[in-house]
Parts: C-alpha cells; sequence; structure tokens
C-alpha cells in the first residue's frame, strides 16, 4: 500500500486554471457583513486572534484548506498534496477602512482583493477580515479558487464557519500532521495505471451488461448532440462583451425573498424566472441608455445546473453542467419578459442538455489540458454567451460567526475572457442578495446597472399577468398542481442530481 498520499482535480475543476491568466482570476468570492459587537476587544476593534483560532478549529473538516497544487510529469495535470509549510496566518488577513468606513470604500476594498489572483505555490484561499465599517459592523470578504469549490460546496464551506445559534461551543484545533507527498514517478505511474484501466472498467461492463451499456451510449450521443446544437447559434457582440482588463468593479443591492415569491405567485415561473427576468429588464434598461439596437439582438446568459447529488454535499469541487438561456431584452413588457424566460427555462428542463454538458466535460478527461486551452483560446474569438447569472440559495436560518450575526452577504463570480459583467446571487434568512463583478474599464457605470436591476424588479412587482398566464394558473390549481410545495426553493438547494438551476 503507497505511503503517500494526493488527490487528482477533475477535468471540470482543471478547466478553472486553465483558463485563469492575469486578466481574468478564477476564484470565486463574497464580502460578508456582521455585527462588530460580539467580536470586540475590551480596546475596541474586532478580535483576530478570536476569530483565527475559531478557523483553526474548523479546518479538519475542509482538509483542502490545506492542501495545495502539485502537477503529474509529462502531462503536467493537478493534483492535491498536504502543504507541509501551511501557516494559516498567510491565509487570514486583518485590515480597516479609511475613515468614514462606508459601504463605498468596502466594495473598494472588495474590488481589489478580487483582481489580485492566488498564489498557486499555497493553498488557494484567503479571509479578509476587515474593521472600520461604519453602523458598528464588521466584514468578512472570502475567496477561494473556482478549481477548489462551486456554488453549493461554497454554501456548505459557509456552514462549517458559521453558526446558525449565536451560542456556538468553541473548539479546540484538531492536531493535524501533513501527509507525505508522492514522488513524481509516483504520480506518472500512477497516471499510467488510470489511463490503462478505464477501457478495462468498460470492456468488462460491455461483457457484464451489454444491453444498458448500449443504451446509456445511445442516450449519451442523444444528449451531446442536443447539446452542441443548442450551443451552436453565437450570442450577439455588446457593450459587456469587450477584452477585459485587470480591474474590478464590485456592488451589489438585497432583496426579500417575499417580495420575488410574490411575484411568483401572481406572475408564474420559479424564483430563478423571476432572477432571470429582472436581469433580462436590465439589461434592456442598460442597453437602450447606450443606444444599442434590441430587435435583432441575441442575448444570452449561461446559467449554472448543479449535478451534485445529496451524498455529495459537504465535499469540495465542481458538479455543475449549465444551461445557455436567451433572454428576451426586445420584450418591452416586464410580464411577458418573465412568461418567455419561464418557457424556456422549461424547455431547458426537459431537456438532455444538463447531461450532455456533463459528458462532454468529462471527455475532457482523456484529452487533458491542451483541449482545455484550446477551448480558451477559441472563447476569445467568439461569443458563446453574454454574461454568467448564478443564484445560490443558502441556509435559511440567520448565520453567526462567533455571536455577530451576519446581516448581508454579496456573492461574487469571476469574469471568463470577454465577459465585463458577471452576477451571482445569495439568499440567507429571508433576503436575497446580489453581487455584481465588473470590469473596471468595460462597465465604468456599474452603478447604473444596478439601479436598471431595482427598476426591472419594481416593473414586474406592478406588472399585470399576461392573458395566457392568467389561464394557465387557473387549469393548474384545478388540477392541484399549483402549490408552494412545487415551486418553494429547496434548505439544501437545487444543486443535486435533479435538472435545476442553482434557485428554483
Amino acid at each position: 500500500m503507497a505511503d503517500y498520499r494526493y488527490e487528482r482535480l477533475t477535468a471540470l475543476d482543471n478547466s478553472f486554471l486553465v483558463f485563469e491568466s492575469a486578466n481574468t482570476p478564477m476564484h470565486v468570492a463574497s464580502t460578508a457583513i456582521f455585527e462588530a459587537g460580539p467580536l470586540r476587544t475590551a480596546a475596541g476593534g474586532v478580535d483576530i486572534e478570536r476569530i483565527t483560532a475559531h478557523i483553526a478549529a474548523c479546518l479538519h473538516r475542509i482538509p483542502r484548506y490545506r492542501e495545495r497544487l502539485a502537477y503529474i510529469p509529462i502531462e503536467a495535470h493537478p493534483v492535491w498534496i498536504d502543504d507541509e509549510r501551511f501557516n494559516l496566518n498567510y491565509h487570514i488577513r486583518h485590515t480597516s477602512l479609511p475613515k468614514p468606513g462606508d459601504e463605498r470604500r468596502l466594495k473598494r476594498l472588495a474590488a481589489r482583493v478580487m483582481s489580485q489572483q492566488l498564489d498557486r505555490g499555497k493553498p488557494l484561499w484567503e479571509t479578509w477580515i476587515v474593521e472600520g465599517f461604519d453602523g458598528d459592523r464588521m466584514a468578512m470578504i472570502s475567496k477561494t479558487h473556482h478549481c477548489m469549490i462551486d456554488g453549493i460546496s461554497g454554501v456548505d464551506l459557509l456552514t462549517v464557519l458559521l453558526s446558525p445559534t449565536p451560542d456556538a461551543t468553541p473548539r479546540d484545533p484538531v492536531r493535524w500532521v501533513p501527509r507525505p507527498a508522492p514522488s513524481p514517478l509516483a504520480l506518472l505511474r500512477a497516471e499510467v495505471v488510470q489511463r490503462v484501466g478505464a477501457p478495462l472498467g468498460v470492456a468488462a461492463r460491455l461483457l457484464r451488461d451489454p444491453a444498458n451499456l448500449v443504451a446509456d451510449v445511445r442516450d449519451g450521443l442523444a444528449a451531446v448532440a442536443e447539446t452542441l446544437g443548442a450551443g451552436m447559434g453565437l450570442a450577439s457582440a455588446t457593450p459587456f462583451n469587450q477584452p477585459i482588463g485587470p480591474h474590478r468593479r464590485f456592488d451589489w443591492i438585497g432583496m426579500e425573498l417575499a417580495a420575488l415569491r410574490e411575484v411568483r405567485e401572481r406572475l408564474g415561473g420559479t424564483l430563478n424566472d423571476v432572477v432571470l427576468a429582472t436581469v433580462a429588464g436590465a439589461v434592456r434598461r442598460f442597453l437602450e441608455r447606450r443606444a444599442v439596437p434590441l430587435r435583432d439582438l441575441a442575448f444570452r446568459v449561461f446559467v449554472p445546473v448543479s449535478v451534485r447529488g445529496a451524498s455529495e454535499r459537504n465535499t469540495l469541487g465542481n458538479r455543475v453542467a449549465g444551461w445557455l438561456v436567451d433572454l428576451p431584452i426586445a420584450e418591452h413588457r416586464a410580464a411577458a419578459r418573465l412568461a418567455k424566460v419561464a418557457a424556456t427555462t422549461a424547455r431547458l428542463k426537459a431537456s438532455r442538455q444538463t447531461r450532455g454538458t456533463e459528458i462532454l466535460t468529462g471527455l475532457t478527461e482523456w484529452t487533458g489540458s491542451t483541449l482545455l486551452g484550446l477551448a480558451g483560446r477559441l472563447a476569445t474569438q467568439a461569443t458563446p454567451f453574454n454574461m454568467v447569472v448564478t443564484n445560490v440559495p443558502g441556509p435559511p436560518p440567520p448565520l453567526y460567526l462567533l455571536g455577530a450575526r451576519m446581516l448581508e452577504a454579496y456573492p461574487m463570480v469571476p469574469l471568463f475572457v470577454n465577459q465585463g459583467l458577471g452576477i451571482a446571487l445569495f439568499s440567507n434568512a429571508g433576503k436575497i442578495f446580489w453581487g455584481f463583478n465588473a470590469d473596471w474599464d468595460v462597465v465604468p457605470d456599474l452603478h447604473d446597472f444596478v439601479s436598471d436591476i431595482e427598476s426591472a424588479f419594481a416593473e414586474l412587482r406592478l406588472a399585470e399577468p399576461e392573458p395566457e398566464a392568467k389561464s394557465g394558473r387557473r387549469s393548474a390549481r384545478r388540477r392541484g398542481n399549483g402549490t408552494d410545495a412545487d415551486r418553494e426553493p429547496r434548505a439544501q438547494s437545487s444543486e443535486h442530481r435533479r435538472v435545476s438551476t442553482d434557485s428554483d
């Protein structure tokens, strides 16, 4: 038995390393705002030593946070190994806002932190504790490389560090001893064994269960064909889709979840449909202000879809596929926009695009980083989608850090090549928080887009249902299918093995 330990990154996890560049750092992040009072020292500052000790006591539950990258010789595929020089104080940063310590200064700091790449020679995460924020508040800016987590594993990570009650018992750190890393020769030998063994496993299944294997292959090919067909048409170039630089702007807003539910109940669709219709209305307003003709514009967003099973909760890594959703930005009626979005997502749920995306991702396990790099270069020559919109439900109850309640939490999705704006949402304790990550130069008027989001949602709140939507909901109620249970977001979110977006 080998006396070393390592874990190979999946092709999907590796893709976020391959696509990273100086202008496209591939980490996900969040800015959470807390009450400061329970964490203050006698001198009035935030007790960074207490916070550091708390994180140290949690690390045994998130071992990836003490692992760094190594690479298989020749193929150069990355693996995780224990960082024998791990230093928690490097990863936890402590800073303070200059006076007057308002939201504008916190947003600027968050954007600057998010613009900086993580050091690949160390575990790929940082946590910044920020004091000096007005209103007796403090902030925690967290960033973790996307090769380590997706949206739902990020939520799982949050629940490790935070507690649903203010009186959680402090824990002592668990003693940690780094496990031996394999030699380059051992890594290469294990890779050869894996590549030889995989076809043998397929051959064994063919002999054992040929009918089901053939059916799976046939279904998989059909799903791949459907997925490739859906992605053949490119999105239109827009002011959002320009070469991006290394600097970021970050902005946010919060909304009451009850307001989104009211729109959903009155106009139809799911909560995520309401989100996408709101984005469609905001994009329409934004592009009209920039005098962009909308009639023939194909505006497409990438919506992550989870394939994470219930047994995969509380594990890191990425278990997502995605939908390409065309937004009806030329539609001037808010209710009609929502109806069209709902029709599109219903069709996508009934399609096999999620399965096809999974298969295509799996194929890259055999092609390695070369094909991923080629895909990244091709993306610079085309516009497969205009924007990423990801919506991840968090735990319903309030969360606490050592007794300090989390008041707000604004997520950040990374920007890809020629993607000047990305939108991420996170819900908790009856609110939904929108985080807007934008290139500094491509979207200098980000604050105007955020205002457009608020205006577009206000339109939906005032809109009357479309006639066909009214009759459709009456029919659903007569059939007994229009209940809250059908559409309410699950507490543990949508990233399990049903076809769904990050939030229903």
